[in-house]
């Protein structure tokens, strides 16, 4: 397929129409009408922490591992210093590591195939399903019924912008192939599958709370769940170097324990997400009703013309961290987007495969197509829990007017 800006003759010729005067920007994410409501809710809890003087881990920390623990329905959960070690964690505390192989996406963001190698394993990848752009069940089958170098020990799926890999055939063919199973749950608290949260489906699982996430912390934090008290007791000896008693290291660890402000602020955040989870919903559906009443809204995986809507699919209970459209003419339709003031982003540009710091797991362009094709049209539109109608128009009515 031919690289999207192709499908334009000249994107620069295309006109542009300047925003009315007076109409602000809309952003992709606006964290200040999330923390206005809440800030002395999120000071009182700050001011905790200091006088606590609690400044890592400690009550604040193991308040939110409780409070999460409970909101996901998991036996345990570890807090860490990020979404990308919570991955590293979980592989390791599965004892994942050199002489292992791990089936994972290419179209991720860069952490699930980097925790891989950095527990010191090997990344497999499989292609996606061009529907969820998650994990193809299928295409992971297949390699594990086809002869592998390294014998794979793990499965790596990721939730992706919010909706729950199809879990029931994962967990078949983990079940089917003696498989530890992962959840790359970064992007999906609040997810459902079949009613079971992401985060309590497979055998350990990692969440990031990068401040865009839906459920945030004020910087880094991450957490690690599992319905298996062994294995979060390795995470909670490995987050601290390797100790279980203090200064006595039983493993080579790591420093990934969790600071006491972001227990605090993830402790507000929690108490406010199903409220804006459920405001995330109302958005997309509202998306979905504008782009149909504009006529946008095109059946099919690759339209010419129109645009590709996402779509919830069953068992999943959606909690719409992005949405995410497709369409052939996405680069020219980000140009124009952008000249209007409204926030757009791409998640991803390049799969994994042909990312330059992996060229050494040997696949090449065409390996995995589906994924770079979804690399060509993906385009996340705006959406968080406080975005207007008249906004969601505005970005529809942007759209509208360029495939006109």
């Amino acid at each position: 397929m031919a690289n999207s800006e192709t499908s334009v003759a000249n994107p620069a010729a295309i006109p542009h129409s300047a925003p009315t005067p007076g109409q602000m920007p809309i952003p992709m994410l606006d964290l200040s009408r999330q923390y206005t409501p809440i800030r002395e809710e999120v000071l009182a809890a700050l001011a905790e922490v200091v006088d606590r003087q609690q400044f890592i881990l400690g009550q604040p920390v193991a308040a939110f591992e409780r409070a999460a623990a409970q909101a996901l329905g998991v036996a345990e959960a570890t807090g860490c210093s990020s979404g990308t070690d919570a991955l590293w964690l979980a592989l390791a505390a599965a004892e994942i590591g050199p002489g292992s192989a791990v089936i994972t996406t290419p179209f991720s963001f860069f952490a699930s195939v980097s925790s891989i190698v950095r527990a010191g394993a090997t990344p497999v990848l499989a292609d996606i399903d061009p529907v969820t752009f998650n994990l193809d069940a299928a295409g992971v089958e297949r390699i594990l019924q086809s002869a592998q170098p390294v014998p794979v020990r793990a499965l790596l799926p990721v939730h992706l912008y919010g909706q729950c890999v199809a879990w029931n055939e994962f967990a078949r063919i983990g079940k089917d192939y003696s498989l530890t199973l992962v959840e790359d749950a970064a992007q999906a608290w609040g997810a459902r599958y079949n009613g079971i949260s992401a985060g309590a489906l497979g055998d350990i699982a990692a969440f990031s709370f990068y401040p865009t996430k839906n459920l945030n912390a004020a910087g880094d934090a991450g957490l690690v769940t599992t319905t298996r008290p062994e294995l979060a007791e390795r995470v909670r000896m490995l987050r601290q170097h390797g100790m279980r008693q203090r200064y006595h290291h039983d493993e080579i660890g790591w420093n990934a324990r969790m600071d006491g402000f972001q227990g605090a602020v993830l402790q507000v955040n929690l108490r406010h997400i199903p409220e804006r989870n459920a405001l995330r919903r109302e958005a997309a559906m509202r998306y979905h009703r504008l782009f149909e009443a504009a006529g946008l809204a095109e059946s099919g995986i690759y339209p010419n013309h129109s645009v590709v809507l996402p779509k919830e699919v069953e068992p999943n209970h959606h909690i719409w961290h992005q949405y995410v459209i497709r369409t052939v003419r996405r680069d020219a339709l980000r140009q124009h987007l952008t000249a209007q003031q409204i926030g757009s982003e791409i998640y991803y540009p390049v799969p994994l495969h042909r990312q330059k710091a992996l060229e050494f797991l040997g696949y090449k362009e065409g390996s995995f197509p589906e994924a770079e094709r979804a690399a060509n049209e993906v385009l996340a539109l705006p959406i968080f829990p406080e975005i207007r109608l008249d906004e969601q128009e505005r970005v529809v009515g942007a759209i509208a007017e360029f495939l006109s």
